[in-house]
């Protein structure tokens, strides 16, 4: 079989062995990306598998450098990139995608047993809780009053004094009129 041959063989295998995993992510037919871990997750990470013009005789190549693993340190991405280079080397000839994606899964939490991603995510969130702090300032110039129309103004100067304030119990209860109503019914 021919390399091309090879590969859309495993194409279709791949798609059907991940239909409906969200997990997986066809970026083109020669390219794939596999999320290992759940998205929640803090040690989860990215494979990108791209198949070269004579894949599987030559090996893929395996990139970790996707915007979902800038937490992980350089070192355990390349940790991670020499194991699966392990895989690819014992598998050379063979469709391997499906195999690099599961080895990945099998050895997660190895691969990632030296991962710290709060030293990380705590620069970020620094960085991000300094450039707010000088945004704040200026977010707060002026705040709108809100608008009244014309007769909105008219009916709100009938209802107050010269002040500007509305008289004493204007929405109370007229007590004594409910007190003698409630009277005459008791006698």
């Amino acid at each position: 079989m021919s390399a091309n041959e090879d590969q859309e063989m495993e194409l279709e295998a791949l798609r059907s062995i991940y239909e409906g995993d969200e997990s997986f992510r066809e970026l083109s037919p020669v390219s794939f990306q596999y999320r290992i871990g759940e998205s929640g997750d803090p040690k989860a990470f990215l494979i990108e598998v791209s198949w070269t013009e004579t894949y599987p005789q030559t090996p893929p190549i395996i990139s970790m450098n996707a915007f979902f693993n800038n937490t992980i340190s350089s070192a355990i991405k390349e940790s991670i990139l020499a194991k699966l280079q392990e895989a690819v080397e014992a598998n050379l000839g063979t469709a391997m995608t499906y195999t690099l994606f599961e080895y990945a899964k099998d050895n997660k939490e190895q691969f990632m047993e030296n991962h710290h991603p709060v030293s990380s995510a705590t620069s970020i969130s620094n960085i991000l809780s300094v450039e707010t702090a000088n945004v704040a300032p200026s977010s707060k110039k002026k705040e709108k009053k809100e608008q009244l129309t014309k007769a909105q103004k008219r009916k709100l100067a009938d209802k107050t004094d010269h002040k500007g304030e509305l008289p004493r119990g204007w929405n109370w209860v007229d007590v004594v009129k409910l007190s003698k109503s409630g009277t005459k019914d008791d006698d």
